[in-house]
This record gives structure tokens, sequence and C-alpha cells, in this order.
């Protein structure tokens, strides 16, 4: 049979476009349907633009510092909407740029919501049907709402914080994922009083315990309110603008409230149960190792498989199924040993396992861990302080979890992934000689084993 494309892709995002230019690149016909703007979440309404927000938050901090360094500033102001204005003319410039490396990989832009019909019927809105030989689907996640909470259309969620028309003076933010922190970093670096509201005992779930606990330190060192243990149950409109009530039968009043409390895979309308697509109960995408289906013929990437939800994990996958579909190199991306990124103030690198994971998997771990004052803030007497703590599995002596939190962080984690993807021991570690005077120096000079309370060697 006949179809009028051999790939098409709903979802423009960095991991369809990937997977769009490898697979056009082998002299295959694709298309790629967006029902919004080129570039996806990460760089209309994710992690670009709000590590331009980071950036912008993170001055305040820096002005700060300074005074202890001899400098005198005077006159200091934010322009908001002058912000507002460079950071969309930057992201409508690489968004241009992902327009224009599809064009000339080949492939076909169409802008609209697609649907399946069937396996291999794909309708466009307001331009009908078309046919193709495969199908990915790489349309990411959303951010989710408590649709039933009173009130809570008075809130916004991560999407909208990127486009309030002033800067509140006040912001109640719900949740304790990354978004959630992120953000409160940024609107408390920004003059804006900030409240970090979590249901859970810490924020951050997932990452170490450790890092967890002493983030949530120094976000409160900073000025950042943090209340843990409690949720909405109620987002009301005042005279003076939004009450938000909680759990714990406290109270807070703020101009903006904003949920950060989670993101859900982005597969509904789109047709994949008409086509036979199995779903998990939060609507992720079922995919195997090489990101197919149950159905032959239908592939998926990214957010919407709710694997790992990273924007370079998600163009690894693109590129690992048009490599093995369309230019026969069958790869499969592997999801293990995955650096992460908390762009907080200050920021978390982190790689491998947590402390209590690792001893779920290996049993006896031993744990080195650091907490200083940075040379630069030693200097003019600050209090912050950073973390770095290394998970070392007994038997092999491998490093299998490496967390740091500290300035540059995201940098340090990098090269730090490097050497444990390839299985780095402790000694060979150790035998790196320091870079002085660094921050990353603490993490090779780390020699004496930590002993958490309630454990003993």
């Amino acid at each position: 049979m006949a179809y009028d494309y051999d790939l098409f892709v709903i979802g423009a995002g960095s991991g369809g476009v990937r997977a769009a230019r490898v697979a056009a690149m082998s002299g295959a016909t694709v298309a790629v349907a967006e029902e919004d703007r080129v570039g996806g979440t990460c760089v209309i309404r994710g992690c670009v633009p709000k590590k331009f927000m980071v950036y912008a938050s993170e001055f305040a901090h820096h002005f700060k510092t300074s005074k202890g360094y001899g400098w005198t500033l005077s006159d200091a102001r934010f322009d908001w909407p002058a912000f507002l204005a460079e950071k969309d003319k930057e992201i409508a410039r690489l968004s241009g740029i992902y327009v224009r490396n599809l064009q000339n990989a080949g492939a076909e832009l169409i802008h609209g919501k697609a649907r399946l019909i069937d396996a291999h019927t794909v309708e466009i809105e307001g331009r009908g049907p078309v046919t193709t030989d495969k199908v990915l689907i790489a349309t990411g996640g959303r951010p989710w709402m408590p649709r039933d909470l009173p009130g809570v259309e008075h809130a916004i969620s991560s999407n909208e914080a990127f486009h309030l028309a002033e800067l509140p003076k006040r912001i109640v933010i719900a949740g304790g994922g990354y978004i959630a922190v992120e953000f409160a970093g940024i609107f408390n670096g920004l003059g804006v009083e900030t409240t970090l509201v979590h249901r859970g005992p810490n924020i951050l779930r997932g990452f170490d315990d450790d890092v967890r606990s002493h983030l949530t330190e120094e976000l409160e060192k900073r000025g950042i309110k943090v209340i843990l243990g409690a949720q909405h149950i109620a987002v009301e409109k005042s005279p003076t603008g939004l009450t938000s009530r909680f759990s714990n039968d406290h109270e807070c009043e703020s101009d903006v409230v904003m949920f950060a409390v989670g993101r859900e895979p982005y597969s509904q309308g789109l047709g994949l149960e008409t086509a036979g697509v199995t779903l998990k109960d939060n609507g992720a995408v079922v995919v195997d190792s090489y990101s197919r289906t149950n159905v032959e013929n239908i592939w998926a990437v990214g957010d919407v498989t709710d694997r790992i939800n990273l924007t370079p994990v998600a163009i690894r996958e693109g590129e690992a199924f048009a490599r093995t579909v369309f230019h026969d190199q069958p790869t499969s991306f592997d999801h293990e040993m995955v650096a992460s990124a908390v762009f907080s103030q200050p920021p978390i690198g982190s790689v491998g396992l947590s402390e209590a994971d690792a001893r779920k998997q290996y049993g006896k771990v031993d744990i080195y861990l650091a907490r200083f004052r940075a040379m630069k803030y030693t200097f003019t007497g600050a209090d912050e302080r950073c973390l770095m703590k290394l998970v070392v599995d007994c038997a092999s002596e491998k490093i299998v979890g490496c967390h740091v939190v500290a300035p540059d962080s995201p940098e340090i984690i990098q090269m730090a992934a490097i050497a444990m993807k390839m299985g780095v021991t402790k000694a060979q570690w150790d035998s790196t000689c320091a870079v002085h005077p660094t921050l990353a120096e603490e993490l090779v000079t780390m020699r004496e084993k930590h002993v958490p309370l309630g454990l003993t060697v």
C-alpha cells in the first residue's frame, strides 16, 4: 500500500523534532504536526525560559554578596516587562531554529492538532486525513491541576507563570518537585514574598534525603517560607488578593497562587485508544526498550512515555528510534545513570542512586559526605553552605551515587556522570588530582566515611 508519508510525528518538541530530522535524512518522507509553537515544553514553556528567569533572579543574591567584596551598588532595579520582552524574543528565535532545522532536513511541518483515526491514518484539524506507514507520538506532558479543589480557577500553573502581566508582591507556590522549588527561588530572587507549601514531609521526593533537607534549610535562609505537611483545601478571592486555606488549619494571603504539583502525559484526544495503543493509568504510552508501543507501526518518545522526563532523554530516545527504524542501526537508549539538575537557589546536581535506594539495591554501602561554606561566602561571612555526597557500593567499590548542592553543581555533575557511566571506583576517583581552589575539588578529596545516625560501621 502507498502511504502519504513514511513517518508522521505528532508533536514538535525536542524528541519529535530530533526523530523527524534524523528520519528525514535517510530519505524518508516525514511530516510533523504541532498544535502549538514548535519547540515543545523545553523551549517554549519549560527549561529554557525558566533558566532565563533563574539567571535574572540570581542577580539580587550576587548584588548582596558583592558588598562583602567592596562593591557599592545603587539604584539597582528589576524591570519585569522588559525582561519578558527580551525572553519572548529569544524564545521566538529558538523556535525558528527548530523550524529551519526541520525544513533543512526535508521534513514537512504541519500546524494543527493531529489525532489517529486508525494505526495508519492521521486526521489534522482543519486539513483532513493523511496516511502514514509509521507513527511517532512525541506530545510531551502538561501541568496537572487539582480540578476538584474549590477556587482552583483563581490559580495558575507553571505555564502561566512565564506570562504574568506584572510581578506579584506575594506568591504561594503549591508543590515540592523541581518545578515548584525552581519557581520559588525565581520569585524570591526577584523580590516577591514567597511561600512554598508541600503536602509531604520534605521537598523533592526521589532525591537523596540529605540533599532534600539541606536544600530546605538553604531556601529558608534566603527568605522563602517553606510549609511542609500541608496542602490547599481551598483558594478564595479576598479584597486584597487571594487567600490560600491549608489542611493544617492555617491560611496565607497572596496576589498569585501557583500550582506545580506534577505533570501528566499529554495523550488525551490523540486517538491512541482508537488505534489500539496501550496506555498506563496516568495516560503514559507503554513502550518497549526501543520506544515501540504494542501496535507494530507506532512508537512514542519523551515525556508522554513517563520514563525519565528530561529534554536530553527525549532527544536521545528520538534519535535512537530514527536510527533503529530508518537507518538500520538498532539503538536502544540506556536510561541508567542519567544525570539531572534542579536549578534551585542553590542548585542541585545529581546522578545515580540516593543513599536509601543504594542500600536497597546493594545492601552495604559507604557514604562520603561534606558540608562546608564555599570560599566565596567564607570571605563575606555569609552562612550559605554546600553539600557534596558520594554513595559507594562496598562490594565493587564503584561510586553509584553523586549528589551536589552548591553553586555551579549542574556543571559539576555533568563531568561526574561521565566517570560514573564508565563504572569509576572510589580509588580511581580519589586518584584524580584536585583543582584548587574550587568547589569541585571537595569531591575528590573526601576520604573519611560518614556514618549516619542510627547506623554502625
